[in-house]
């Protein structure tokens, strides 16, 4: 089995112990360049699962809360009334359990994603935000490829800022390699 493992910064890329071969791919930051980086990944690799891995801001979580998101909202879009425009994907969970049995999936953890950081709180209803998982999800439906988002809450939106982002990098890889290494072993 393929495992596609896809993250914006370098900082976020952890060892997913995984039986099968893992294939990592570093997007950069933002949807435009996640949703390139996935399609073209998904087309070249033809992985049969693929998981994201990152950090998020959060209004209802703790710093170091790790959240496996399955529903995604894109922050952008869904200021626009239209019939034609998709800003809400729930994926299926059915098949997460036949990649990572021990995956916690009986919360739906939402996922927010824009082309900006959030900095007030007021402009958050999700249970996390980011910048690149819907459009990673958007492009894994298309392709019906089965797909997870796993977010280290990394800072409080209100009390936040890219400063303080990037300082938390660190303790998401140990947060994120530590939930890993309990739910794969």
């Amino acid at each position: 089995m393929k495992l596609l493992v896809i993250y914006a910064v370098e900082e976020e890329r952890i060892d997913i112990p995984f039986d099968g071969e893992v294939i990592y791919v570093k997007t950069g930051i933002g949807k435009v360049k996640a949703a390139i980086k996935t399609q073209e990944a998904i087309v070249n690799i033809k992985p049969d699962f693929v998981l994201n891995l990152g950090t998020a801001g959060s209004v209802k979580h703790s710093v170091g809360d790790i959240l496996v998101c399955c529903n995604f909202l894109d922050r952008d879009l869904v200021k626009i009334n239209h019939p034609e425009i998709t800003s809400k994907l729930e994926l299926d969970k059915k098949n997460i359990s036949d990649f990572f049995p021990k995956m916690p999936i009986n919360n739906n953890y939402e996922c927010g994603t824009g082309d900006s950081f959030v900095l007030e709180p007021q402009d958050l209803t999700s249970d996390v935000c980011d910048m690149e998982a819907f459009a990673i999800a958007k492009v894994c439906d298309f392709y019906k490829i089965p797909f997870v988002s796993v977010k280290y809450v990394s800072d409080k939106v209100g009390e936040n800022n890219m400063k303080i982002w990037e300082e938390t990098l660190a303790n998401a890889r140990i947060g994120l390699s530590n939930f890993f290494n309990s739910i794969c072993n």
